[in-house]
């Protein structure tokens, strides 16, 4: 209950703060999200076609490859000018688990996550910030699920250089079963040619009582209109003894 007071609080105190309007973007692809409102009237859905992991991993002195696939969707409403709604649903997913040539898969059902989004006026043509104030319920299936609900509050502070460059850091500090954990994610987006853009992210995370984990990720997007993007990405974790890879595709449209 304190959790849900804390994070109602926050929320309560970024609305109060001036409205001002963001221009829209779309959140994917990336770990971090963007300073953009959802217009009022309108719902953004962005889809992943699918999100891919693998990783490589020794147990027992028997090395155990995993592939798994998500089909994560985020919808995106526009409340008023400068905040929105976020329902979330890590979809279905599907994992392939090799080890002393054998092979084992499982299927199911990931969490659900509802967030508030809200654009913060700083006054400043090339400076935009929003915050968002989540919580991950665990309602996916074992094995698919974060076993307890999270609580996130996160920040996104973007810098446009120019019409070719924007700049980003996001910030996410969370509680999970009363043990905290930090993310940092500095990252560039750019354009690239015509309709085509691009970014890359360095993802730093740190949990109570767990080692850094660090990551890397870049990706490609493409505008179809104003109201439909494809995008696609790929990235490596450098934490462990063996990289674990991760990508996937995705598509987003707004309503």
């Amino acid at each position: 209950m304190k959790i849900m007071q804390t994070t109602t609080l926050l929320m309560m105190a970024s609305l109060s703060m001036g409205t001002w309007a963001a221009e829209f973007s779309f959140d994917r692809p990336g770990s971090g999200f963007g300073t953009g409102i959802t217009p009022v009237g309108h719902v953004a859905w962005e889809q992943g076609l699918p999100s891919a992991t693998y990783d490589e991993q020794y147990v027992d002195g028997l090395k155990v490859r995993t592939l798994s696939l998500n089909g994560n969707m985020l919808l995106r409403s526009g409340l008023n000018e400068d905040t929105e709604l976020q329902l979330g649903w890590q979809g279905p997913s599907w994992t392939k688990t090799k080890s002393a040539g054998q092979t084992r898969e499982t299927d199911g059902l990931g969490d659900v996550s509802i967030g508030v989004k809200k654009a913060i006026n700083l006054k400043d043509e090339q400076l935009t910030m929003a915050v968002l104030a989540q919580v991950q319920l665990a309602t996916g299936n074992p094995g698919f699920s974060a076993e307890d609900d999270i609580y996130s509050l996160s920040s996104a502070l973007a810098y446009r250089y120019s019409d070719l460059i924007t700049t980003a850091m996001t910030m996410r500090y969370e509680m999970q079963d009363r043990e905290w954990a930090v993310t940092a994610i500095p990252s560039i987006q750019y354009k690239i040619a015509g309709n085509w853009s691009g970014f890359s992210e360095f993802v730093y995370r740190k949990a109570e009582s767990q080692p850094n984990e660090t990551s890397l990720a870049s990706g490609v997007m493409y505008a179809l209109n104003d109201r439909a993007q494809l995008d696609a990405s790929v990235g490596v974790s450098l934490s462990g003894e063996r990289p674990d890879y991760h990508g996937g595709l995705g598509v987003s449209f707004l309503f």
